[in-house]
């Protein structure tokens, strides 16, 4: 296998760390507009299999001639550019997977199937945590159901150690946060497709393994298709956020006084807008890099040859202390990682699919098991 992945930040960089530890993967190409300081966890165990290359996303050629030289591409970048990039690598006839985060665009790349099935490869957007690990793991409860009632989705990165005043450090980016907090979440009610304020209908969520209890509410996202492929078949879905109880409380003041705004406002002469100020100012201040951990759990009520009930999964998992990858990498990065392998493994039926829709889940969660990531059953 020879594997590009585009981005060396975070989840690039566990992402490519990952694919290292596989004797198959001949080659690592790590693209990024800057590879000249890599994380030190990949510098450790990086090897000659590892290639750092410079590569602007946006020069089309340069593009194509990077994709020339693998077989599966794992876009770590940000999402905006997984449309092109997907409809690059199917022109190559290479497979491509990216961590997603926006179903408007996923639905776009729905429209590449035909072409996709045509070159024999596989496009599978958001296929990170959440949306990604989650949404696996929800499809496999589903299918153990006749029936399906409800199906409830419950994902967080959290520090280990929370500080006040919101208990919380920045995961992966603080305009993505504000984005979740301030984009009505779309959810299922009824049967239907429906929008649901963020930060509202909190409730609480109790862990063990030494997490206690935490506090959930709807954030935009975590579903991504799963609204439209299941609307009129399972009358209730839902995904929300875990945070350490008080957060979301803190973030509505904060939101509903308008500090979080995109509407420029008069500050001595100068116009700015509320959540630029709110993005430099937090994001300096939430930025602590402290040991983190990932909590998640997946409901579905159901019925099974004419009986209900209520099955559980859950996955905790904390920060790598010996190698200094975080839990939130290792959910995220892993995850990539293994659905690259997957591809270019010929696992995976050519077409655009998401990861609820075309990853094995026995085998997703014994790759998972093997690297420490642990889906049990509760």
């Amino acid at each position: 296998m020879r594997m590009l992945v585009l981005g060396a930040g975070l989840q690039g960089s566990a992402c490519a760390f990952d694919l290292l530890q596989e004797p198959a993967v001949t080659q690592v190409l790590l693209a990024d507009m800057h590879v000249d300081v890599l994380a030190p966890f990949l510098r450790q165990r990086a090897d000659a299999r590892l290639v750092p290359m410079v590569l602007d996303v946006r020069d089309a050629d340069a593009v194509r001639a990077a994709f020339a030289r693998c077989d599966a591409v794992l876009s770590a970048i940000p999402y905006y550019f997984n449309e092109p990039l997907a409809r690059l690598a199917v022109e190559a006839g290479v497979h491509f997977a990216d961590l997603g985060g926006n179903t408007e665009i996923v639905q776009q790349q729905k429209q590449l199937h035909d072409a996709a099935c045509a070159k024999g490869v596989s496009v599978i957007p958001d296929t990170g945590l959440a949306p990604g690990m989650v949404n696996i793991i929800a499809q496999h409860g589903i299918d153990q159901f006749d029936t399906v009632d409800s199906v409830k989705l419950f994902v967080g990165g959290l520090p280990q150690e929370p500080e006040p005043p919101l208990g919380y450090q920045i995961a992966y980016s603080i305009e993505g946060m504000v984005d979740y907090y301030t984009t009505p979440s779309l959810v299922v009610r009824h049967g239907a497709p429906a929008t649901v304020d963020a930060l509202s209908e909190t409730e609480s969520v109790a862990f063990a393994d030494g997490v206690g209890t935490l506090e959930a509410f709807h954030t935009a996202g975590g579903l991504s298709t799963m609204v439209y492929r299941y609307a009129g078949r399972i009358p209730v879905m839902e995904y929300k956020t875990l945070r350490y109880p008080g957060h979301a409380a803190i973030m509505r003041a904060i939101r509903d006084l308008g500090l979080l705004g995109t509407t420029p406002v008069d500050i001595k002469g100068q116009l700015v807008a509320p959540r630029d100020v709110f993005v430099k100012v937090a994001g300096a201040a939430l930025r602590k890099g402290k040991p983190d951990l990932v909590a998640l759990r997946v409901v579905v009520t159901g019925a099974k040859d004419g009986k209900t009930s209520q099955r559980a999964w859950e996955v905790v998992d904390r920060y790598d202390s010996e190698r200094g990858i975080t839990a939130m990498m290792r959910t995220t990065g892993y995850t990539l990682s293994i659905t690259g392998q997957l591809q270019a493994s010929g696992a995976i039926t050519p077409g655009v699919h998401t990861p609820d829709e075309c990853i094995p889940a026995e085998r997703y969660f014994a790759m998972l098991a093997a690297r420490g990531v642990m889906v049990r059953e509760v």
